[in-house]
């Protein structure tokens, strides 16, 4: 992020004087009066500052607010860890500031953390789940073979082996195998919500011939198995979600 947003008429959500987050036109006059007392305008920028003990709860109760005037959407009752910045967070983790619902991160232009695993079958192609159409986000379009968010307190290993087992019925025999392939970081605006700044944990799997995927929290709808050739196709065809996109390019364009 830079201060090219400010430009386009964003602001700052700062916790103390730690810059957490970017708020999108209009979001900083709703936020104000629902983290009162402890924020206050300071160069266009909105200054949180309250009890360390109280900040979950209150920005928690605010998000809540928000969700009520329909301001929030697709409410998951599960938190993210909010983390203290930190120059690489790439290769490093801030410490836990607060916990907040994961829905209203982007609301609050939060930072946030995923994993995106890339199957792989023996024959070089690629295991790819199709989004089910009731999700709340690219619903219908492709996907790795499982991804999601990492929850308050969940390592990244633990996080990418439930999702490996809800997703795609992957056990954890299987998930032993699973091989680290580094970080990214994915930032854009959404229309209507805010921004989506998150960090991309990535692991890519090896599966052996007579693994058959299974879908198990009705979040997939089916698997493709696709080759380097169809991969690029469908990327350049716009069939991927934005985050998935970037992970399987990443893994096209990395030496094997």
């Amino acid at each position: 992020m830079t201060d090219a947003w400010a430009e386009q008429g964003w602001s700052r959500l700062c916790l103390d004087e730690l810059a957490i987050g970017w708020l999108a036109p209009g979001h900083r006059e709703s936020l104000q009066p629902l983290l009162a007392p402890y924020a206050n305008l300071q160069n266009g920028d909105l200054h949180w500052r309250p009890p360390a003990a109280e900040r979950s709860a209150r920005i928690q109760a605010a998000a809540e607010a928000l969700r009520e005037r329909g301001l929030i959407r697709g409410w998951r009752g599960e938190a993210y860890a909010c983390e203290a910045p930190v120059p690489e967070p790439c290769r490093e983790r801030g410490a836990e500031l607060f916990r907040l619902e994961r829905a209203a991160f982007r609301y609050f232009g939060l930072m946030s953390r995923a994993v995106h695993i890339n199957g792989w079958w023996p024959d070089g192609r690629m295991l790819c789940g199709r989004r089910a159409l009731n999700k709340a986000t690219d619903p219908g379009r492709l996907d790795n073979l499982a991804a999601g968010g990492l929850g308050a307190g969940e390592s990244l290993l633990d996080c990418a082996r439930r999702e490996l087992w809800e997703e795609a019925g992957v056990p954890f025999a299987l998930s032993q195998a699973l091989r680290d392939a580094g970080a990214l970081r994915s930032c854009r605006a959404i229309a209507g919500e805010g921004l989506h700044d998150e960090i991309l944990h990535l692991y890519e799997l090896q599966l052996p011939a007579d693994f058959m995927p299974r879908n198990r929290d009705g979040e997939v709808q089916e698997f493709l198995f696709l080759g380097p050739q169809q991969l690029r196709e469908r990327l350049a065809a716009g069939e991927f979600s934005p985050d998935a996109a970037q992970v399987v390019l990443q893994a096209l364009n990395s030496p094997a």
